[in-house]
């Protein structure tokens, strides 16, 4: 979702005004599930991780309604095409030039055309039987990339989020024909 945020916020600049941006929101499960943070800046301390998911989400709906949220859907397979990728779930196909992954690290994940890319997570112990994408700085290959556990950071929420928004700005610089593009929106003056 940290990505999505920050992509949604740079609707208004002239290297995005065109794009169109998604987001699958179907895992079911989450290490938020059962956390608790009081260690997360600008988080009250005391705040649950189930709720941090829910308003997270309506943030995304409520700050930028731009970005599409795929509710109930569960991406089972991803196929490279000549303009990008095909996005399979298990109700619809999306077409799409960019994908970031962004799940837990579970060794039962299952996403067709993507299983050639997982490694045994690097930062986490190996009793845990855990997975991450084999990337470089996020990027698994030409327009794929992979943010938070999966990308091979370790399980902190501020660090898996921060490696959203790092995606994100490389999109964000990606669109802008290579040159650093980074985005805040502004208090009005």
């Amino acid at each position: 979702m940290s990505c999505a945020l920050v992509l949604g916020s740079a609707k208004s600049k002239p290297f995005a005004t065109d794009k169109k941006i998604g987001i699958i929101m179907h895992q079911k499960a989450s290490a938020l599930d059962g956390a608790l943070f009081n260690n997360v800046l600008g988080i009250a301390p005391g705040t649950a991780g189930k709720e941090i998911l829910k308003q997270g989400k309506l943030q995304l709906a409520k700050t930028y309604p731009h970005v599409v949220q795929v509710e109930k859907e569960k991406v089972q397979k991803i196929e490279r095409t000549d303009s990008g990728f095909q996005v399979i779930t298990n109700k619809a196909a999306y077409a799409s030039k960019i994908i970031v992954v962004a799940v837990g690290p579970s060794n039962l994940f299952n996403i067709e055309g993507l299983n050639q890319y997982l490694q045994p997570h690097a930062n986490l112990p190996a009793a845990k039987q855990r997975i991450q994408m084999k990337n470089i700085d996020h990027k698994v290959e030409e327009n794929l990339y992979v943010a938070g556990v999966l990308a091979g950071w370790r399980s902190q929420f501020a660090t898996a989020a921060g490696s959203g928004a790092h995606v994100a700005t490389d999109i964000l610089t990606l669109w802008n024909d290579g040159q650093t593009a980074m985005v805040h929106d502004s208090e009005p003056k």
